[in-house]
């Protein structure tokens, strides 16, 4: 006879990431009756979608789906956000959790209704990681054009805080507070889901394939960037050393993939998100040519093949088979040439163009740092779910390399998990 559980002490769910993931998730219980809270570590919600400029199925821009997500989270009675917040412990058993949450202060408090006054003062530059470092913020900034919350935050590594104070001085609804503190708090959960999502490999780690080097290199998610409306170019394609048009660009799939120097996995998502990047640079530049590397082309579903098959009858796109063993630059114009065999022919190929994109693989954020919790992990440093135990649960790409339309699918269900973990009897 299976040993019966114990009832659940507390009906509350907690989501720690708040990517499509995680947002799913939190709605889903959210919307059924249940208190969610709903933890962030970045200082705005959206997770990597909201770096993207379109994603399947629809290739719609990200504010098609993460604006009524939002307007939904902001709306719900059930659903309390923690941005900037950290777990730090989670001690107990399933239906019963005790967890330790850190805030880290924004120094912006509750009345900012987002106005830039502040912005035009501040004297402070820094790196923007929203957008891969390919431009600047203020020190005070706003992460991205529809964030959510709809606030401005300060970066405490770079703002000269008291110093300073321009920001504060010429605020006029008393938004800023340069006092602010980190906070601790403690929450008491039945379930929690970790949606922690995942982060591009480091290209630079790849040492035959010029990140870092050679400045016309840039990874997939850096693409991504540069085509959308709100990134560094304002949603021009132009390669970084001298803003040009690219009228030749080469695409290098499993850039660190399926190598058990870097990821031995195949991360799913890189094949598609090529083909998808091979538009944009067509619809800006319809004389530019587009040349794709790869092992195998991997489209999971009609839908995908099809997407596909629309690709390889575009005139301008060469699809080889062959993995790039390396690259060199043209000191004086900057282009790359790119060195592979072609695995049907056998013959060297080496091949000049403008630009190139490196299709760097979707890594787990737990692979860098495990959660604190009684988690197991693969050897890759996805979170295994363990459905026997309960409890605590693995979505989206925490779990396993995902595309948007997968992780929402599994979101869902990792929804449902969590809810039975209350309702056991």
């Amino acid at each position: 006879m299976a040993e019966d559980k114990a009832a659940p002490v507390s009906e509350s769910i907690m989501v720690v990431g708040g990517g499509i993931s995680g947002l799913t998730t939190a709605l889903e219980a959210a919307e059924v009756g249940y208190e969610v809270f709903l933890v962030e570590k970045n200082p705005y919600l959206g997770g990597r979608v909201a770096q993207l400029n379109q994603y399947f199925p629809k290739l719609c821009p990200p504010s098609c789906g993460l604006e009524i997500n939002f307007r939904r989270i902001k709306d719900h009675p059930n659903l309390k956000v923690f941005t900037l917040g950290e777990v730090e412990k989670v001690e107990g058993m399933p239906g019963n959790y005790d967890v330790t949450l850190t805030l880290a202060p924004r120094y912006v408090n509750e009345n900012c209704v987002a106005c830039d006054e502040c912005v035009g003062v501040c004297p402070v530059d820094r790196d923007n990681a929203f957008n891969f470092n390919m431009d600047k913020t203020k020190a005070i900034y706003r992460p991205f054009d529809m964030a959510f919350p709809m606030k401005y935050v300060i970066d405490a590594a770079v703002c000269k805080g008291a110093e300073c104070a321009k920001c504060a001085a010429v605020c006029k609804y008393e938004a800023i507070d340069l006092d602010m503190a980190p906070r601790t708090i403690s929450l008491k959960v039945g379930a929690i889901v970790w949606s922690t999502g995942w982060m591009p490999y480091d290209a630079a780690k790849i040492d035959n394939l010029g990140f870092g080097q050679f400045p016309n290199i840039v990874t997939n998610m850096m693409m991504e960037r540069l085509a959308a409306v709100s990134g560094p170019t304002k949603g021009k394609i132009l390669r970084p050393s001298d803003d040009k048009e690219p009228e030749s660009v080469a695409f290098v799939q499993c850039a660190g993939s399926r190598d058990e120097n870097h990821l031995p996995y195949c991360s799913y998502i890189c094949c598609m998100a090529s083909l998808k990047q091979a538009t944009y640079i067509r619809e800006q530049n319809p004389e530019a040519k587009v040349y794709i590397f790869y092992i195998d082309v991997r489209a999971p579903g009609q839908r995908y093949e099809n997407f596909y098959r629309k690709i390889k009858e575009d005139p301008n796109v060469f699809l080889v088979k062959g993995k790039v063993a390396e690259v060199a630059e043209d000191p004086d114009t900057k282009n790359i040439t790119v060195v592979a065999e072609n695995a049907v022919t056998g013959e060297k190929i080496k091949q000049t163009v403008e630009m190139v994109v490196l299709a760097t693989g979707m890594q787990p954020n737990t692979a860098a740092a495990k959660l604190p919790a009684d988690l197991q992990y693969n050897s890759d440093g996805f979170v295994i779910n363990d459905f026997a135990k309960g409890g605590m649960f693995a979505a989206g790409c925490a779990n396993k390399p995902a595309d948007v339309v997968s992780s929402n699918q599994n979101a869902t269900g990792m929804a449902l998990k969590a809810i039975h973990t209350l309702v056991r009897k």
